[in-house]
């Protein structure tokens, strides 16, 4: 048996006759779902809490507002570091023409509202006139939906590792990359080249990513602008302004804005 087929779980994926299948479930603080892999399509949601899903090298941090789109036989695990509201879709793979890789998707009022229904059907049937066109509204929905910056990708070297758990544990810690090498038994010079080897960029692009995926996180459960830039490293908030600006063409307090009409 292929390490696929034993990831692989088709319990919650759509049965003969249905396109999209549901599943609802309470996690409490500190949950984990590990290592499978579905044969359909995914898209995980939360309505309440923050889910941290890894599949190999990458992490994405999903919190409310945000779903990510799992494609067909895509190894994954979820982590919940606080308590979550998940709600998942599993569609059929054939005709719904979605990204074929991971991907971070903003879920705005409209879309929430339709996933919500689509768990309380139950199952979306082929034969069901009103369900195949629930079906093809959240198709739609999900190729107009924005992707979302909130994703990393970890080296495979381990020291390397080491030295990217530190950051991802504080994005704001003050302990500098030499000392930081030091404690994981890797030169500066070694830790770039691993870096731009294994990821594809240098560290401190890497961390300014950590950075906006945890500013990210904090923006969207309300703390405030000068509060987010303080905890992800910025001694200035307008060196983080600056930053966010640079990624998403606007500023924090416009983007959380924007999200919180839409969403």
């Amino acid at each position: 048996m292929t390490i696929m087929r034993q990831l692989l779980i088709r319990e919650n994926d759509p049965t003969p006759g249905v396109s999209v299948a549901t599943h609802a479930r309470e996690y409490p603080r500190g949950s984990r779902i590990p290592v499978h892999a579905h044969g359909s399509h995914q898209l995980v949601y939360a309505s309440r809490g923050v889910m941290e899903v890894s599949s190999g090298q990458s992490l994405w941090k999903i919190p409310p507002h945000f779903g990510l789109w799992i494609p067909a036989r895509t190894p994954h695990r979820i982590r919940m570091p606080e308590a979550v509201s998940m709600r998942t879709l599993y569609l059929r793979p054939a005709g719904t023409r979605l990204p074929l890789a991971c991907t971070v998707l903003h879920i705005g009022t409209f879309l929430r509202e339709l996933i919500v229904e689509i768990v309380r059907v139950g199952r979306l049937r082929m034969r069901n006139r009103i369900e195949c066109a629930l079906r093809d509204l959240l198709i739609a929905e999900l190729r107009c939906a924005s992707p979302v910056p909130t994703g990393i990708n970890f080296p495979a070297d381990s020291r390397a590792y080491r030295v990217a758990q530190i950051v991802m544990e504080d994005p704001g810690c003050p302990i500098s990359l030499k000392s930081m090498c030091v404690s994981a038994g890797v030169s500066v010079r070694t830790l770039e080249r691993t870096f731009r080897r294994e990821v594809g960029t240098d560290f401190e692009c890497w961390r300014r990513q950590v950075r906006l995926m945890k500013a990210i996180e904090m923006l969207v459960a309300g703390c405030r602008v000068k509060e987010v830039a303080f905890a992800v490293g910025y001694r200035h908030p307008g060196a983080f302004v600056a930053l966010f600006r640079e990624t998403f063409g606007t500023t924090p307090k416009a983007w959380i804005s924007a999200l919180e009409q839409l969403g």
